[in-house]
């Protein structure tokens, strides 16, 4: 490890995709590193707030919840991070190989699996 050499978060615009344990932590390792900004995009949309009747116990509750990288960015910049039903498109450099943003697109969930909204793209800064 080179002391010059090492990633840092501080004072950028952080995307995280995905969730889970592993998003969680990227998020809060993010937020110790001071970044300027955190969003963490889900595939799949919001969860509700309670067990919906095709979820009973024993399974595992489809249900939505704050851990505690979504409480930080949430104490701190006053929004939970998460951008639910978003597919990320494209990565989007500069001349010098560094990574600027990411377009994404909206999706719906289907039978299939996710399909993509026409007209919904969007550029985040990263």
């Amino acid at each position: 490890w080179e002391r010059d050499h090492h990633i840092t978060a501080a004072g950028k615009d952080v995307i995280v995709i995905g969730g889970g344990d592993t998003g969680t932590d990227c998020i809060g390792t993010s937020m110790r590193h001071r970044c300027k900004s955190v969003t963490n995009f889900e595939l799949m949309p919001q969860p509700p707030m309670e067990r919906a009747p095709d979820n009973p116990w024993p399974q595992w509750p489809r249900v939505f919840g704050v851990d505690y990288g979504h409480a930080e960015v949430q104490a701190v910049f006053g929004k939970d991070p998460r951008v639910y039903s978003v597919m990320t498109k494209e990565f989007v450099g500069d001349d010098d190989g560094n990574l600027t943003g990411l377009v994404t697109q909206d999706v719906e969930i289907t039978a299939k699996g996710p399909r993509a909204i026409e007209g919904s793209e969007r550029e985040w800064p990263a």
